[in-house]
């Protein structure tokens, strides 16, 4: 029983890989489906090592190699793939193309970063300082989906490379920033001691409901003017 979450870690890892693959085969929509996946199975190695007090220094270490190929390589491949798509509709130097689509991987460089300082950060116990991989991955993921479908005219603006580069440094900034943001935990279920996790998810359904695949990126800008709104560290100290 208690190697079951790090069973379900290299699950997580294994969809990672497949990930990637699928990317390399342009099949966007398996390598979102593979995604998820591991983002579930992300969820429930740590689940399950708290109902199974199977916590375990190895453990901690896996989950974070296992989260550096699906949250890390996964979404600096896609970024990487889909800025060459835009490149050939755009009037920049070769050679800035070039070193722009290379460029991509400052996702992956600062998810590792981000990565290696959750490990040692004890105040990231009851929330996180920075943006979480997982949630950088989920916002990526559906950028090529939006671009083949199109069905809310967002496609010039995201295959845009002048989009995608400042999209880049904001992402791989956020993953290192010294932000305090909410984490979805809940010690009780009352309101008033989770309106900012219940309002999140409400406006995440509603999001989900009317944006469909962009709903991600409409939900992290959320999540950071709640964590702004509602300080994670002072609610945590009252």
């Amino acid at each position: 029983m208690r190697h079951i979450p790090n069973i379900l870690t290299l699950g997580n890892l294994f969809c990672g890989c497949l990930g990637i693959a699928a990317i390399f085969n342009a099949k966007p929509e398996a390598a979102f489906l593979l995604t998820l996946c591991s983002l579930l199975l992300d969820f429930l190695d740590g689940l399950s090592a708290r109902l199974l007090h199977a916590y375990s220094e190895t453990g901690k270490q896996l989950d974070s190699l296992a989260d550096m190929v699906s949250f890390g390589a996964v979404p600096g491949f896609t970024l990487y793939t889909l800025f060459f798509m835009g490149t050939s509709s755009s009037d920049m130097e070769p050679g800035l193309l070039t070193v722009g689509q290379h460029f991509m991987f400052l996702v992956t460089l600062f998810s590792a970063l981000r990565l290696a300082k959750f490990n040692v950060d004890t105040r990231q116990k009851n929330y996180f300082i920075g943006l979480p991989t997982p949630a950088n991955t989920l916002m990526i993921m559906p950028m090529p989906l939006i671009l083949s479908q199109d069905t809310l005219g967002l496609g010039p603006l995201i295959s845009h490379p002048v989009f995608l580069l400042a999209f880049t440094c904001i992402s791989s900034w956020l993953l290192v920033a010294e932000i305090p943001l909410i984490a979805l935990k809940f010690k009780t279920w009352r309101w008033s001691a989770n309106q900012p996790q219940y309002t999140l998810l409400i406006f995440s359904a509603i999001s989900i409901a009317l944006l469909g695949l962009a709903a991600p990126m409409a939900i992290i800008v959320f999540y950071l003017i709640l964590s702004l709104l509602f300080p994670p560290e002072k609610s945590i100290e009252l």
